[in-house]
């Protein structure tokens, strides 16, 4: 099992930037590619962004140039740097993480609410 622990959420102005960061834990050895996504009231949830362990990234349309992933391999963590935040970016993030020794098997996090008011 792997353990996600989401952190970094909170509420910023429009235009503003924010970090969030996920740690994880326990049978790390054969995490491969993680990432975040997100879910807006009423709205189903959709991919953000991921990366791979050799550090290939992937983003959505809507968040390209804007948002950048990143991971530190040594505590199995992965970052999101949010800049330019819009109202729309509002949302609850949760992070994931796909076993590359397992596929199909997939752990996620509790998530981090983040709040961007115009």
């Amino acid at each position: 099992q792997v353990q996600l622990v989401a952190s970094g959420g909170g509420l910023v102005q429009a235009g503003g930037s924010l970090r969030i960061s996920c740690a994880a834990s326990g049978s790390i050895i054969g995490v491969g590619t993680m990432g975040w996504y997100r879910q807006a009231p009423g709205k189903q949830r959709e991919l953000v962004a991921t990366i791979t362990g050799g550090g290939r990234t992937n983003y959505a349309d809507s968040v390209k140039g804007r948002f950048t992933i990143s991971r530190d391999n040594a505590k199995t963590a992965v970052y999101l740097q949010m800049n330019s935040l819009k109202p729309e970016d509002t949302a609850v993030y949760y992070c994931v993480a796909y076993r590359f020794d397992l596929p199909g098997v997939d752990y996620w996090g509790q998530g981090t609410q983040v709040t961007v008011s115009s």
